[in-house]
């Protein structure tokens, strides 16, 4: 049982520089912004064998707010529930805030042990963190989060002082080869579409924060789940916009992470909100998608608060702006009353299949005779291609190497015509698919070039 480190305190006080120091990642973004992260950020870190999981919060308000600051209140509620130790985070160049005098108040109620750690000290006297004695937490830990000064004897101390059932070191299980590895789902959408909303309705609790504001999510934030059995990793990512209207860097670090993360995927949902119409920035977001050779799913959301002629027009614009997506499938769903989810856990999982298919080449050879023999290549001069055999080159997205001669002279819309015989023919819907084509060495070249 891992122990679980939950970090408090008010903005920008170097929560998500602390968290990523202690992951040793970058999963958190950070930038001298106040109120930068939102939601809940969940991380594995070690000292020597002891494994325990972080958790990062954002500024924490805990007097009666409104707006995006009570959600952002809530989920660090939620994070100190959940916890079995706080680390309650201050800033030693800022000094001791009434702020974070409310933050301690609330933290003595929360019948968890909690340690005070006195951040950005590098380069300061021990005096600067004198202050922070009037908390009543005995004495501060100085640390430094940028540059890792303090922080391994802060997670000694919290973690040696655990209850004996954490003391123990977490035995490593050995990895099942034959266990589902998780399918990666990321959530992709222009902002305020309703990822959040979607993303909460398919783990079945508010665990991010949905509010009706563009622009609230800001990390790319991974949560596990099942649906039916299978293991998932669901992404709920920034929103994308056009690049001439990303002007704040927080937002450009955003992009980066939603990027990254249709990067990492094995699936991804586009998100598309009906009753604001199809965007051409959606079929950029579908073009990141498709570039990176990943899986897609469109989900077609806010479809209860359309009615029957918006429906038809909103049905007619995807099929024009959404024509290189055919072999996609678009669902219609409600994320908000949970309609079509269903539907839409279904379509991932075929598109996730499709994805990684295996394609035997005796098939794939015959498919392809199959579709010459309908339709043969054009002829090019006096020489016309011919294909030999056909064979697997890659999964995720499928690669299908065709082997023959003169296949240079083949047109984009005769791959386009096997490409869609081998999805009919595998039923590869949901994914892209890629043809190369491989011209075999001409054995009398070299004696035509001597002559």
């Amino acid at each position: 049982m891992l122990p679980v480190v939950a970090l408090v305190g008010r903005p920008n006080v170097g929560k998500s520089t602390l968290f990523n120091r202690l992951t040793r990642s970058r999963d958190a973004i950070v930038a001298d912004f106040p109120g930068l992260t939102r939601d809940r950020q969940y991380g594995q870190g070690r000292v020597g064998p002891r494994p325990y999981i972080v958790v990062d919060t954002g500024g924490f308000e805990p007097v009666k707010s409104e707006g995006i600051v009570r959600e952002m209140a809530d989920q660090a509620e939620a994070a100190i529930a959940e916890a079995d130790v706080v680390i309650f985070v201050t800033d030693a160049r800022a000094g001791l805030t009434p702020h974070d005098e409310r933050i301690m108040q609330r933290l003595r109620t929360c019948q968890r042990p909690v340690y005070l750690a006195v951040n950005k000290c590098e380069g300061l006297a021990a005096e600067h963190a004198a202050e922070f004695y009037e908390l009543g937490m005995g004495e501060p830990i100085r640390i430094s989060a940028t540059h890792g000064h303090g922080v391994l004897p802060l997670m000694q101390k919290v973690l040696s002082e655990l209850p004996e059932e954490f003391n123990e070191p977490e035995q490593e299980e050995e990895e099942n080869p034959d266990a589902p590895k998780r399918i990666k789902v990321c959530l992709a959408g222009r902002p305020n579409v309703g990822k959040s909303t979607l993303a909460n309705a398919l783990l079945g609790e508010d665990r991010l924060i949905a509010y009706d504001m563009p622009g609230t999510t800001r990390d790319a934030i991974k949560v596990d789940f099942e649906s039916d059995g299978i293991p998932f990793r669901l992404i709920d990512t920034a929103g994308l916009r056009r690049k001439g209207r990303v002007f704040e860097a927080v937002e450009k670090f955003s992009v980066v992470k939603t990027l990254q993360a249709i990067e990492d995927c094995n699936v991804c949902i586009l998100v598309l909100d009906a009753t604001e119409g199809i965007a051409a920035s959606d079929a950029q977001i579908a073009g990141y998608a498709l570039e990176a050779g990943r899986a897609l799913v469109v989900a077609v959301n806010k479809w209860d608060g359309v009615d029957s002629y918006k429906r038809s027009m909103v049905d007619l614009d995807i099929e024009r702006k959404f024509h290189f997506l055919r072999w996609a499938r678009f669902i219609h769903i409600s994320a908000l009353k949970r309609n079509g989810l269903n539907h839409l856990m279904k379509a991932v999982k075929d598109a996730h299949a499709a994805s990684f298919a295996k394609l035997s080449t005796p098939r794939l050879t015959r498919v392809m005779m199959a579709a010459v023999e309908q339709q043969q290549p054009p002829r090019v001069g006096r020489t016309r291609p011919k294909l030999r055999y056909a064979h697997q080159g890659g999964m995720n997205p499928p690669v299908i190497v065709i082997h023959g001669n003169s296949l240079d002279a083949v047109s984009d819309s005769y791959k386009r015509y096997l490409e869609g015989v081998f999805r009919d023919a595998f039923n590869l819907a949901g994914t892209p698919l890629r043809v190369e084509l491989k011209t075999g060495r001409n054995p009398y070249a070299e004696d035509e070039k001597k002559k």
